[in-house]
């Protein structure tokens, strides 16, 4: 059976360390999909189609990599999509304190749901998509921390 694994999150921006979690999970998975999910909680900062299409064309040479936008609980997109995992990156404590809760949630929804976590590589621990979208806010260049040209 075909391992299929959705990467969700808001991407506001998607960093260099979203993008080193997916080329790490295809280690683990025959096929990612990376969902760009809305969060009621949020107002995107970048728009959601410009950076649908920045991330397609970060893993344009990927073809086991697609990209989706959604509306809807996570664990129905997975359900819907044939996929039994979650990936989600970690890099720290307070990520996995939020992460296993709603790890624990997606189990209930649908019990063969899995989530896998990748501990952030040391590289990119430190960037935040929080962080970044401040400093551009301001005017400063941020490519530095993500895998695309703004």
């Amino acid at each position: 059976m075909k391992k299929i694994a959705i990467f969700p999150g808001s991407f506001d921006p998607f960093t260099k360390g979203h993008e080193d979690i997916v080329i790490r999970g295809l280690k683990l998975f025959d096929e990612i999909i990376i969902g760009l999910g809305h969060n009621s909680k949020k107002k995107r900062y970048f728009d959601l189609d410009t950076m649908m299409q920045y991330i397609e064309e970060t893993f344009k040479d990927y073809p086991h990599i697609s990209v989706i936008a959604y509306d809807e609980l996570t664990a129905n997109l997975a359900e819907n999509h044939g996929a039994r995992y979650l990936l989600r990156g970690l890099r720290n404590t307070t990520d996995f304190e939020y992460e296993n809760s709603i790890a624990q949630f997606n189990k209930q929804l649908v019990g063969d749901l899995e989530s896998v976590f990748l501990i952030t590589s040391p590289a990119y621990a430190y960037i935040s998509s929080t962080i970044i979208r401040e400093v551009h806010r301001y005017g400063e260049d941020v490519s530095a921390f993500l895998p695309y040209k703004l």
